[in-house]
């Protein structure tokens, strides 16, 4: 039973790795910072946790198990609002130079033109 626990944990962890590999390659070489925040959070959060599983079923018995929870957590918690707040700075700064488009859809406006 140890055995196929510590195959399952070494699977878990080189997926996850794997995963945050391929979220460091599409930093690099996406054009524009929409894209790139795209590669930065999904690919890496999911290989994070996938390494963090591997990690706790590795660890199993140990204190620290509840540190890695408490980071995939606050991990989970946090990505989506960095992402959204990057998004969105993004967007307005590339609107005006990439002619994404003359009316947006992040404008605060009280009412129609």
């Amino acid at each position: 039973m140890s055995t196929v626990l510590e195959v399952v944990a070494a699977v878990l962890i080189l997926l996850g790795a794997l995963l945050a590999m391929t979220a460091a390659i599409g930093i690099v070489r996406f054009p524009d910072t929409l894209s790139r925040m795209h590669a930065a959070t999904k690919p890496q959060v999911i290989g994070l946790v996938l390494v963090l599983i591997g990690a706790v079923i590795r660890l199993r018995g140990n204190v620290d198990i509840w540190m890695l929870v408490l980071v995939g957590l606050f991990t989970l918690l946090t990505a989506p609002v960095i992402a959204h707040t990057v998004g969105r700075v993004a967007y307005r700064e590339q609107r005006s130079r990439d002619g994404l488009g003359i009316v947006g859809d992040l404008d605060r406006r009280d009412g129609p033109e």
